[in-house]
C-alpha cells in the first residue's frame, strides 16, 4: 500500500489561525481552532507551507472580498456519500444558503437531510468546501463544526453584512 506524505501549516484569517493539511501536496485539510472533528495533531504531518501557495493566496483574497469561488485541487477523504454531499456543497453560490432538505433533494434522496447533516459537519476542507452555508429548514443557523459564531460571522461576510 502506497505511503502518503502529510504535511501543514497554519495561517493567520479573520476567524483565527487555520490549520492548512496536504495529502501528497494537495489539500486534504482545512480546520479551525477547537473544531469539531478536528483530526489529532500528529496526523498533519510535518511543517512545511511549500505545498500551500495557492491556497494561501486563495484564501486571503476570499477574506479581502476578492475571491467568491475557490479552484484549488482537492483530496477528500470519505465515504462515497460524504463526498457527495461535499460535491453539492461546493455547487452553493457565494452569499447563498441552503438548507438540508434542500440538498438532501439535489442528492435524489429527499428523506437523507440528517444524512447530509452528518456529512455536512464532517468535511475536512472548511471555507473551501462552504458547508457554513447551509441551514436548517426554518432558516436557523444549526451546527457549524467551527463553532455557530464563526458560521454567522462567514455568512455576514458573504453577504456583506459583516462587522469586523
Amino acid at each position: 500500500m502506497k505511503q502518503h506524505t502529510k504535511q501543514h501549516t497554519v495561517i493567520d484569517s479573520p476567524y483565527g489561525p487555520l490549520t492548512l493539511v496536504a495529502t501528497d501536496a494537495t489539500l486534504s485539510g482545512l480546520y479551525m481552532t477547537d473544531q469539531r472533528h478536528r483530526p489529532a495533531e500528529e496526523t498533519f504531518g510535518a511543517r512545511d507551507e511549500r505545498p500551500f501557495g495557492a491556497v494561501i493566496d486563495q484564501l486571503n483574497a476570499y477574506f479581502q472580498g476578492e475571491l467568491t469561488e475557490f479552484d484549488v485541487p482537492l483530496d477528500l477523504a470519505g465515504t462515497p456519500f460524504q463526498r457527495s454531499v461535499w460535491a453539492q456543497l461546493r455547487q452553493i453560490p457565494y452569499g447563498e444558503t441552503r438548507t438540508y432538505g434542500e440538498l438532501a433533494e439535489a442528492l435524489g434522496n429527499p428523506a437523507a437531510s440528517r444524512a447530509v447533516g452528518l456529512a455536512n459537519g464532517k468535511n475536512p476542507v472548511g471555507v473551501i468546501v462552504p458547508c457554513h452555508r447551509v441551514i436548517g429548514a426554518n432558516g436557523d443557523l444549526t451546527g457549524y463544526g467551527g463553532g455557530l459564531d464563526r458560521k454567522r460571522r462567514l455568512l455576514d461576510f458573504e453577504r456583506g453584512t459583516a462587522l469586523f
